[in-house]
């Protein structure tokens, strides 16, 4: 192995290490698979270092796109299930997703991979059928692609810049523009691509004319980032919490530890005694 390869497998390791994963109740999983449709896009929350960098940057939890491609006979075109094949060796009546991720490109995974994440679900509104396979179309021969590695170096070039860096040194990856995005592209660039490939809207520019009419300018697929699927007004949120509401009123009926307080990642501590029973 050569000394670029190797360095750029420690930047790897270093960025992309997870925390030991507990179950996430925030949402119902099994609930989510049985809903998601065809050229859904769910967001992931991430929990790694590129993670960290990438919420701080975009000032939202979903750290990750993922485009679901359901199981092997929704694909229509026999060439794209063939070319799943070659690229995926697993179970293939399972849920599958399409995604991009650093040091292993554009690959297939099942769905069950985020099992224990924070998943929501972004669907194109009124997406038809033959769009939708014309979207995974788009995407499965996306797979293979390498990522790219010099967005690796910059992302540890980003996060370590403070401590260990010169100024100089610092990474241009999420330079922030005018129009106040990140100027370079990361793991939603392939899911923007697809949806170019039909000209769906995620996050256009749409202005006025000479003429005084609107027109829609598309935007560089370069620029996206999770979080736009989620701004967008283009794609319906759908979310399945662990706990549904199916009458009235049921949030008082929440299963409420009212002695404890969550303080986020600095962990759980007891409520603060009240007023009245301080007094």
């Amino acid at each position: 192995m050569s000394f670029t390869n190797w360095l750029f497998n420690l930047i790897n390791h270093y960025l992309t290490k997870e925390k030991s994963k507990s179950p996430s109740y925030l949402c119902d999983f099994d609930r989510i698979c049985h809903e998601t449709r065809l050229a859904d896009v769910l967001l992931i929350e991430g929990k790694n270092r590129i993670s960290r960098a990438i919420q701080r940057i975009t000032h939202s939890p979903w750290t990750h796109a993922v485009l679901y491609i359901g199981r092997l006979h929704n694909i229509e075109d026999p060439h794209l299930r063939e070319n799943i094949h070659r690229h995926y060796q697993g179970k293939l009546n399972e849920q599958l997703i399409i995604e991009s991720i650093i040091g292993k490109g554009t690959i297939i995974s099942p769905i069950t991979l985020y099992k224990n994440d924070h998943i929501r679900i972004c669907r194109p509104t009124g997406l038809s059928y033959q769009d939708a396979q014309q979207v995974i179309a788009q995407a499965i021969n996306s797979l293979g692609r390498q990522y790219n590695l010099r967005q690796v170096f910059d992302l540890a070039r980003f996060l370590l810049k403070s401590r260990f860096l010169p100024m100089r040194w610092r990474s241009s990856l999420f330079e922030i523009t005018k129009s106040n995005q990140a100027s370079r592209d990361i793991c939603s660039a392939v899911i923007a691509d697809a949806f170019a490939s039909i000209k769906f809207p995620i996050l256009p520019l749409i202005r006025e004319t000479q003429q005084k009419k609107l027109e829609i300018i598309p935007r560089n697929i370069k620029l996206f980032t999770p979080s736009d699927f989620d701004y967008s007004p283009y794609f319906d949120i759908i979310k399945y919490p662990i706990f549904s509401f199916s009458k009235l009123s049921p949030y008082r009926e929440l299963p409420w530890n009212e002695k404890l307080i969550s303080n986020d990642d600095l962990g759980i501590t007891r409520q603060p005694p009240s007023d009245e029973s301080s007094s």
